[in-house]
């Protein structure tokens, strides 16, 4: 399986206290709205709380997807989600949904501003806004909400560490 294919583990807690409640599988363009504004899962990815998901046990992966009339924010795992902006041709089901509900006459405004820098030069531009905003603070929105999860991450980490330890001693 591809690694591009592998979804994007948002753990429990990572983005606030029991948000999401569990453990929630997006894809990597997936974006979740956070602080009003929406961001890719790839975008969000800190090697803690967020992180690829590999299960070595499965062979394939099977993507559900919600499309409402219009593009908008759900809750899954108490978290908020887009719902599917537009359906791609290689959807296995594309044929039936053409033949429910047509074929899209427009690409479909996403409900709040999006957000990504996965991959490449814009991923490293991001880090590297990141890096500097001790002396100089350049980062746009997308490297906060980045920064804020991360720093989260590390936290959380911490706690599960102490209390491990804690648990050793004892």
């Amino acid at each position: 399986m591809g690694k591009n294919v592998l979804p994007v583990r948002v753990a429990r807690s990572a983005l606030g206290l029991n948000l999401p409640c569990a453990d929630l599988n997006v894809t990597r363009e997936h974006a979740l709205l956070i602080d009003g504004v929406l961001v890719t899962a790839g975008s969000l990815i800190n090697g803690t709380t967020i992180t690829v998901y590999d299960p070595p046990q499965f062979e394939q992966l099977e993507f559900f997807h919600i499309k409402l009339e219009r593009h908008n924010a759900i809750y899954a795992e108490g978290a908020p989600c887009e719902t599917l902006r537009y359906v791609e041709e290689s959807a296995a089901n594309f044929a039936e949904y053409l033949r429910s509900y047509e074929h899209p006459t427009i690409q479909e405004a996403p409900c709040a501003p999006l957000f990504s820098c996965t991959g490449g030069r814009r991923e490293i531009r991001s880090r590297l806004r990141s890096a500097i905003s001790p002396w100089i603070d350049r980062r746009q929105k997308i490297d906060i909400v980045r920064d804020e999860l991360e720093e989260r991450g590390i936290a959380v980490l911490r706690v599960q560490n102490s209390s491990r330890d804690y648990r050793m001693i004892a």
